[in-house]
């Protein structure tokens, strides 16, 4: 785990935990979610597409509460966990990636008591969100998982490998990511079905057991 070199350990700790007392559950981001729809507003810095993308991530998100499902085989790996862990989740209600990933997490924690999913507002924290940078840039979402301790375990984000290698292929053809590939991620969100999400993290624990 690479940080800023700008932190101590005592100051990373420090931030890590200030994060996850103020952090919400999956209902209240949710109802976050719904108010900011409600009024015409979104997150951060208020821009029309920002406030668009989070009418449109509200529609996902409450079609992937209802819809996904996560396989028997991953189940019983989260349902079997035997040490709790605090699973920290940086977002923002605007991020397309984010509306796609936080369902599956909030899934996943619901099969295991030793799971507590809590999350944070990414504009709201930047001195958490500089501690876990992808490639120097502020991506999101992003999962800290965290032991007993708040010592972090692991990272996982932006975004699964194959969706990850999906970007770098389309950066590196087209040099930017436009709107046509922001159709076409989520298209591949929508059939893999949260598969490549789910098994990433499931491994990620057996790697723990």
């Amino acid at each position: 785990m690479v940080f800023s070199h700008f932190k101590t350990v005592t100051d990373m700790k420090n931030i890590i935990q200030e994060a996850v007392a103020k952090a919400m559950s999956y209902a209240q981001y949710n109802l976050l979610f719904q108010q900011l729809v409600a009024e015409n507003r979104t997150t951060g810095e208020e821009t029309q597409e920002k406030i668009d993308y989070t009418k449109l991530n509200l529609s996902r998100t409450k079609r992937l509460d209802k819809t996904a499902e996560i396989e028997d085989a991953h189940a019983e790996v989260f349902g079997a966990l035997e040490n709790s862990q605090t699973w920290l989740v940086i977002s923002e209600p605007w991020c397309g990636d984010a509306a796609q990933t936080l369902p599956y997490l909030n899934k996943i924690a619901e099969l295991s008591d030793r799971i507590d999913l809590k999350i944070v507002l990414r504009d709201e924290n930047p001195e958490l969100m500089d501690l876990f940078l992808t490639n120097g840039s502020r991506s999101i979402p992003i999962l800290i998982i965290l032991d007993e301790e708040m010592e972090v375990l692991a990272k996982w984000g932006p975004r699964s490998a194959k969706a990850t290698k999906m970007v770098a292929d389309y950066k590196e053809e087209h040099g930017v990511l436009d709107a046509a590939f922001k159709e076409q991620l989520q298209v591949w969100y929508n059939n893999n079905k949260g598969e490549a999400i789910v098994s990433e993290l499931a491994e990620m624990m057996n790697e723990f057991a």
